[in-house]
């Protein structure tokens, strides 16, 4: 489904993206590991088309995404409507006056008809438990609120790919273990999941593929979540353990 190849990607003269090579297949759950800085939001950003690469080619269900292809509004509707983004932020995903248009934005954007808009803008309601939410203001909402609401924004499109970017951060215990559950159910129901996270007490819940970046801005391992998880000196060599942790 997405397929990265000797791609880089610099801000200025700052290396972001330094060689990426890879292959993630339609219904995989695969975590992003890595320090901050060392890239793992920088590629995230370019599978949702909001960058492209400085050098390489990336490809989703076998077409490249450019930015000359991009800059089309139609093709880059598309890309957006099946590759879904959670930002790190909610705040910066959020912007209409109440819930319900907030959920309903993508979907008119995207000319489908008003009443099939208020049927997935419903459905989504219930799906996250929000529905009382819908009359209110997005800036009034909790942390968590935000972030169940800014979820059913892009699930309002039926996107193929779920990508989040530290979805865990600045959640209370409780409503990072509904996201868990939730997210495990989704990628049950056949949606492939990209998730960047720092989190690694939960991250095997929420992935069954690791891919570890290090200050290089490189991938240094791609493995299976636990057996990643098991190799303390090498998350202790990239800096995601204390360097004194003994298991």
């Amino acid at each position: 489904m997405i397929e990265i190849k000797e791609v880089y990607y610099s801000y200025s003269e700052e290396v972001a993206l330094n060689n990426i090579n890879l292959a993630i297949n339609k219904g995989e759950a695969v975590a992003l590991l890595g320090p901050n800085g060392s890239g793992k939001s920088t590629l995230l950003k370019l599978m949702n088309g909001i960058i492209s690469p400085s050098r390489g080619t990336y490809k989703f269900n076998n077409e490249e995404i450019t930015e000359k292809r991009l800059r089309d509004n139609r093709f880059a509707k598309e890309l957006h409507q099946k590759i879904g983004f959670i930002f790190q932020n909610s705040d910066t995903q959020l912007f209409c006056s109440n819930v319900y248009d907030e959920i309903a934005f993508g979907p008119r954007q995207m000319g489908i008809s008003e009443s099939e808009v208020e049927k997935r803008v419903e459905d989504c309601l219930e799906l996250l438990s929000i529905d009382k939410l819908k009359d209110k203001t997005p800036y009034h909402l909790s942390g968590g609120e935000k972030r169940k609401v800014a979820i059913a924004c892009v699930l309002s499109l039926n996107p193929e790919v779920l990508v989040l970017d530290e979805p865990m951060n600045g959640l209370d215990p409780r409503t990072q273990r509904w996201l868990v559950e939730f997210l495990t159910r989704l990628n049950k129901a056949g949606k492939t999941l990209i998730t960047s996270t720092h989190n690694l007490e939960l991250v095997h819940e929420i992935s069954n593929r690791a891919i570890l970046f290090d200050e290089t801005h490189s991938i240094v391992a791609d493995m299976p979540t636990n057996k990643l998880l098991e190799d303390v000196e090498l998350l202790k060599k990239v800096n995601l353990v204390d360097p004194f942790y003994k298991r």
